[in-house]
């Protein structure tokens, strides 16, 4: 069990960095194309498609599992004052069991999608320049699967310290 707490905690500081890389690559990137379009009067070609497809989805995708363990994500308070501490728990691992089902079942339909624009070699034509697109398709998958390992986790082993 340590194991797995271990293992999902490695993957998480790791999607913790390739978040903050993310971000420091969209402010670099984007800082850079406005130095350049207003002192040189040359943007970096692609930026608004770059960005668009690869900085903001992986910003939106890669954090689910992360935000997931800390519990941010799906929260049913309605029917809490009426439970127990017992209750509580099992209403804890319903919520996590619709959301592993949810999450997976989202992974496997963006990999599939993933997986077709693989094939296709999907991309974008800007300022006549191809900026392939495939594979910004994988890291919805990838977000979803391990946000889907996470409540699966959570759902199997729940908060410590509560009552089961």
């Amino acid at each position: 069990m340590r194991l797995l707490f271990r293992v999902q905690d490695s993957l998480l500081n790791l999607l913790a960095v390739v978040g903050a890389l993310a971000i420091v690559a969209l402010m670099l990137h984007v800082a850079a194309d406005v130095v350049l379009r207003n002192a040189l009067n040359s943007p970096i070609p692609a930026t608004y498609e770059i960005v668009t497809h690869y900085y903001m989805i992986a910003l939106a995708f890669i954090p689910l599992a992360w935000v997931e363990k800390g519990g941010g994500m799906v929260q049913v308070e309605v029917f809490e004052t009426f439970l127990g501490p017992r209750g509580l728990v099992w209403s804890d691992r319903l919520v996590a069991l619709l959301s592993s089902v949810i999450y997976a079942a989202l992974a496997w339909f963006t990999l599939q999608t993933a997986l077709r624009n693989f094939d296709t070699g999907v991309f974008v034509l800007a300022q006549n320049t191809r900026v392939p697109t495939w594979p910004a398709y994988f890291l919805l998958p990838l977000g979803f699967a391990l946000a889907a390992l996470t409540t699966a986790i959570r759902m199997v082993f729940p908060a410590r310290g509560a009552a089961v």
